[in-house]
């Protein structure tokens, strides 16, 4: 009998793995015996990158580049997946933007932009894999019909002045989450989330790159450091094994505590 937290044997679609949060993903269900596909919008050899390294490990990886926010491409990445792996098991729901502005300034398109993408484009490849889990034969290797993760942020929670289109998408992927976890789980599909809080990635490297910028943004970290990328990639790997199979409609915060309102640490 397979180890619990073992992925051997399964398929795993990263949506935005080309770097970052999605590129931890993608390794660490690798390293967990997945088959993975790499899905990028506009970096192509930093996915061919990721796949070449999950290789050289012994692993094995495609790319498939999407732009999640559109019906069709996503419709034919998840074939591609499909005609490649023969199956789908997993999806990780990560590709996301920011596009800040103050509210008064915040343009339509700004607004349009991150919703499209954070939002709509979780909606479309959750809804794409949800139809594939349904018609395909029931997996031998996994308690789970199949495995649903998004990507969420500790913003789904806090409010973020300058980020309204931002914390309005991850607040609407927290409810997209809960419902399609409410409604398919009589159906055996698992749909959960992860908020990061600070992860050093390219979206945020000006919070994080300076030394006065980081010692500023460890204030609201009561662990005391900012993220990595590989502090999420595990905690996914595992969110999607049968080590956590019955977890289902749940949010796992990696935040170092930044929901633990740290301005109340001395008394308010």
């Amino acid at each position: 009998m397979q180890e619990k937290a073992s992925l051997k044997g399964q398929t795993a679609l990263v949506t935005g793995a080309a770097t970052g949060i999605g590129r931890a993903c993608a390794e660490a269900l690798s390293a967990a015996g997945a088959a993975v596909a790499v899905n990028y919008l506009d970096q192509p050899d930093q996915a061919e990158e990721v796949a070449e390294e999950i290789a050289a490990r012994g692993g094995r990886a495609l790319t498939v580049q999407a732009d999640v926010s559109d019906e069709q491409e996503v419709e034919r990445m998840l074939a591609v997946v499909e005609e490649e792996y023969g199956r789908l098991d997993i999806l990780i729901s990560n590709a996301g933007i920011q596009a800040d502005a103050p509210f008064a300034e915040m343009s339509l398109a700004q607004w349009r932009q991150v919703l499209d993408v954070n939002l709509t484009g979780a909606f479309l490849c959750a809804r794409g894999a949800v139809r594939r889990f349904l018609r395909q034969p029931p997996p031998a290797v996994s308690r789970a019909v199949g495995k649903i993760v998004f990507t969420s942020s500790v913003h789904q929670e806090i409010p973020w002045s300058g980020h309204a289109n931002y914390a309005a998408s991850k607040g609407g992927l927290l409810m997209l989450m809960k419902t399609v976890a409410q409604e398919m789980g009589p159906q055996g599909i698992r749909v959960n989330a992860v908020a990061p809080g600070a992860i050093m990635t390219d979206i945020n490297r000006a919070a994080w790159e300076e030394e006065s910028a980081r010692e500023k943004l460890c204030r609201l970290i009561p662990y005391g450091r900012v993220g990595e990328p590989q502090d999420v990639g595990p905690v996914v790997a595992w969110l999607v094994s049968d080590a956590a199979d019955y977890l289902c409609g749940t949010t796992v915060c990696i935040d170092g505590g930044m929901l633990l309102y740290p301005g109340f640490r001395t008394g308010g």
